[in-house]
């Protein structure tokens, strides 16, 4: 269960807002991500790609794809990425000439089987309902492919929770306010709230369909990384 507080948005509303949000950061969106992370980014996506660890030539989903960060390092890594995105206007912003579909995490527009893996980088929080968006991953992905899911987290250390926490809930959300939309970037650290705790989201992962699921801190503990295989011998849950 999650432990999003009632005042942020849910179902359609949560979908609406979501959207809209993304489509008027689009523009600035690579910026801010740079600046408020120092370029942390950077190496997150790279480590991202990297424990993936599908073969070249791999056709892989790029969800929630921005303007596609993930998508030129998973073509580095000789990889077939495809960006899907809710966001019309991140899709428009995208400084590449992969393929690109507008699509919601909840149906994805691909068979059953039809892919080898799924990334995605800090938008589990956004969905409309986790557990659901995992079992479409789990759907889409052949038996024996990968998913490699960035995401914000708390560091363990109180110094540093406590430290991060001054910072996400403080500073970014000024840093999105001089560069891009305050608004916006007040509600991202409030969307953390939406994020399961670790163990309950390495549980509702095993339950869409996946095995050896593993979670990795980086950078002492301010992002998570969660990779996992799906399962040969069991169907994804409808």
């Amino acid at each position: 269960m999650s432990r999003a507080s009632g005042s942020l948005p849910q179902g359609e509303e949560k979908r609406k807002a979501v959207q809209a949000m993304f489509d008027t950061i689009a523009p600035r969106y690579d910026l801010v991500n740079r600046v408020m992370t120092f370029r942390m980014d950077v190496g997150w996506r790279r480590r991202t790609v990297g424990d993936l660890g599908l073969a070249p030539g791999s056709l892989v989903v790029d969800l929630a794809s921005g303007t596609g960060d993930l998508c030129h390092d998973l073509a580095r890594a000789g990889l077939r990425p495809i960006a899907v995105d809710l966001s019309l206007g991140m899709l428009q912003h995208a400084t590449h000439g992969f393929p690109r579909v507008q699509g919601d995490g909840l149906a994805l527009p691909f068979s059953t089987g039809a892919v080898d893996g799924v990334v995605c980088g800090f938008a589990l929080r956004n969905f409309v309902a986790l557990a659901p968006a995992l079992a479409e991953l789990a759907r889409v992905i052949r038996p024996g492919g990968r998913i490699a899911l960035l995401d914000v987290s708390v560091p363990a250390n109180p110094l540093l929770r406590a430290g991060h926490g001054a910072y996400f809930g403080r500073v970014v959300p000024l840093i999105g306010g001089l560069l891009s939309d305050g608004a916006a970037y007040r509600y991202l650290p409030k969307s953390v709230a939406y994020l399961p705790a670790p163990a309950e989201l390495l549980v509702m992962v095993r339950a869409a369909g996946f095995t050896t699921v593993e979670r990795a801190q980086l950078s002492t503990g301010i992002t998570q990384l969660i990779c996992a295989t799906r399962e040969h011998d069991r169907p994804a849950v409808p």
